[in-house]
């Protein structure tokens, strides 16, 4: 019988530090406005093209806390949701419908085909990070959730699991980020 104990203490431990800083983030007051520039110089038409960055995003803090709710299911290859288990596609599929109301299917790399790359470090919780861990691009996604970190279905022996983007192995396989949302 495997016991339980460990990981729904680290469960709740994660999703309570989360919903605290998620409700900080709420009543945050808003950022400041910036000042119009003068009339004649001109805009950075780059700037007009930036994500935004808001406190608040409810459709991100959806998908981000669906994939935290999801930490230790267990791992099944070709497996697409939480009764049968999932493999990292199966995961992104399972978390973007759930938690972000878009249909999506395919593998990792059927993912990123059809996701948009950003910048690493344009990522907000709910974008997907990619890696090579088979010897070809994009063959492993996870979900970024904040502070470093993603949501992702590892391996038969871990589940799913959350890991920092600075871990070793993960950072010398990282391809790059990307995002359905927005």
């Amino acid at each position: 019988m495997k016991a339980t104990a460990p990981s729904n203490t680290r469960r709740s431990c994660l999703l309570s530090g989360l919903g605290a800083a998620l409700l900080l983030v709420g009543c945050s007051s808003p950022p400041a406005k910036r000042p119009a520039p003068p009339s004649g110089v001109p805009t950075n038409p780059a700037a007009s093209r930036q994500r935004p960055s808001g406190p608040y995003n409810s459709v991100r803090n959806d998908v981000a806390m669906v994939a935290l709710s999801l930490l230790d299911t267990p791992y099944a290859w070709g497996g697409r949701g939480p009764a049968t288990g999932f493999d990292c596609s199966g995961l992104v599929v399972h978390v973007m419908r759930e938690g972000g109301g878009l249909r999506v299917q395919g593998s990792a790399a059927d993912l990123g085909r059809m996701s948009r790359p950003i910048g690493r470090a344009d990522l907000l919780p709910g974008d997907l990070v990619f890696f090579n861990t088979l010897g070809t691009r994009h063959s492993h996604v996870g979900v970024y959730v904040g502070d470093g970190r993603f949501v992702h279905a590892s391996n038969p022996r871990t589940g799913v699991r959350i890991d920092a983007l600075s871990n070793r192995y993960y950072a010398q396989r990282f391809e790059g980020a990307h995002t359905l949302l927005d």
